[in-house]
């Protein structure tokens, strides 16, 4: 575990030095992961019709309901070093 933690930490820490930034999808994608990894499974309400944002932000992290902590660092790392490559 403290491996995966530590793969997560950098990790982190690299996607904020990529070279280009990622797409909406791979943005997307890496929040509901970092969520999901750090928080849990979404809570709250959906926000609103006219808060685009934050709705589609939102829903992205809804997509992870249900996934392990350890198995979303892991997806949130794979994604970092595709992103990297």
């Amino acid at each position: 575990m403290d491996d995966l933690a530590n793969q997560f930490e950098a990790a982190q820490k690299r996607v904020k030095a990529l070279s280009k930034s990622p797409g909406n999808d791979d943005l997307l994608e890496l929040y509901a992961l970092f969520k999901q990894a750090t928080v849990g499974d979404v809570s709250g309400s959906r926000p609103g019709m006219m808060d685009f944002k934050g709705r589609a932000k939102f829903d992205a992290w809804a997509t992870k309901k249900g996934t392990a902590k350890d198995q979303a660092m892991t997806k949130y790392v794979a994604l970092v070093d595709r992103l990297a490559s």
